[in-house]
């Protein structure tokens, strides 16, 4: 595969994926979203006191998610032992995020992580241990599972829910809270009712992340924090709320962890369809949403 590069607003890069329909990034910042909605909601800098640090990177893509979190643990404690796995489909991408012009803006080190990372899959000095475990993310958290790891933040960043509908799940998030330590905190730019519903059968708490000072005019939030009660966390306004009572809100299913995405969205169209649940297009003219 190659991949050809895609400027967004704040100068950094992503890829489009022909196979998903969809870009890696949004366009308003790909490296500033790796910051805003992953390193920054997470608490990272706040955690980088601690001597040691797990995270795991769910779809790691490109590796700016792992990228931004390094840096900023780094530049609060160069010392911090951080323990990464990275679970990534396409090994292929991280291969083709390496190329000198994609990486310019990350410091040498974090630079060095993320091409020994794409080329070799594993990363292991005194301070970092990395992982990038490839294949289906169904499969490969398994082993994370199996090993009891618990991480301090877990980045979630697969392509949307329609698209990529089989790591949306209520069971696929009930493995990955598996591997969430108890104070840790798992982010997502999703803001989808179903996904936030699955976070709740999972067992976790969720909230909003905050609109920064620039998003478009239909968004009410850049996506959704969780972690296990009773850790705090910004509450879903009134209209959020709402939203988890609208057919919007029945989560993706996948019960034994191997349908295709065509089984997940048929079974998910049939479960709405049958909901007596409000409709989604009712709450948005209630809070007049565009």
């Amino acid at each position: 595969m190659i991949w050809v590069p895609q400027s967004t607003d704040d100068g950094s890069y992503t890829f489009f994926s022909e196979e998903f329909g969809e870009s890696f990034h949004s366009r308003q910042g790909a490296k500033a979203e790796a910051f805003q909605k992953f390193s920054e909601v997470t608490r990272l800098r706040e955690k980088a006191q601690r001597p040691r640090l797990k995270l795991l990177d769910v779809c790691y893509g490109l590796g700016y998610n792992t990228a931004a979190a390094l840096e900023t643990v780094w530049q609060v404690n160069p010392d911090c032992q951080v323990e990464i796995y990275g679970l990534e489909i396409d090994p292929t991408v991280p291969l083709g995020a390496i190329a000198p012009d994609l990486m310019a803006s990350w410091t040498a080190p974090v630079q060095q992580v993320l091409q020994t990372l794409a080329e070799h899959h594993k990363y292991l000095q005194p301070t970092l241990q990395a992982h990038l475990l490839i294949g289906d993310a169904r499969q490969t958290i398994q082993a994370l599972i199996t090993q009891e790891f618990q991480a301090d933040a877990i980045f979630f960043d697969p392509f949307s829910p329609r698209r990529c509908p089989q790591l949306w799940t209520i069971e696929f998030f009930a493995q990955v809270a598996q591997c969430l330590a108890p104070d840790g905190m798992l982010s997502t730019y999703s803001r989808s009712a179903s996904v936030r519903s699955a976070l709740l059968a999972a067992g976790l708490q969720i909230g909003s992340i905050p609109l920064g000072e620039t998003h478009l005019p239909h968004e009410w939030s850049q996506g959704t924090i969780a972690a296990w009660p009773p850790t705090p966390l910004e509450p879903l306004s009134p209209m959020e709320q709402e939203h988890l009572n609208t057919r919007a809100a029945i989560p993706y299913r996948d019960p034994l962890l191997s349908d295709s995405a065509a089984a997940i969205l048929q079974r998910h169209q049939e479960e709405q369809t049958a909901s007596k649940l409000e409709s989604t297009s009712s709450w948005r003219r209630r809070w007049n949403i565009r």
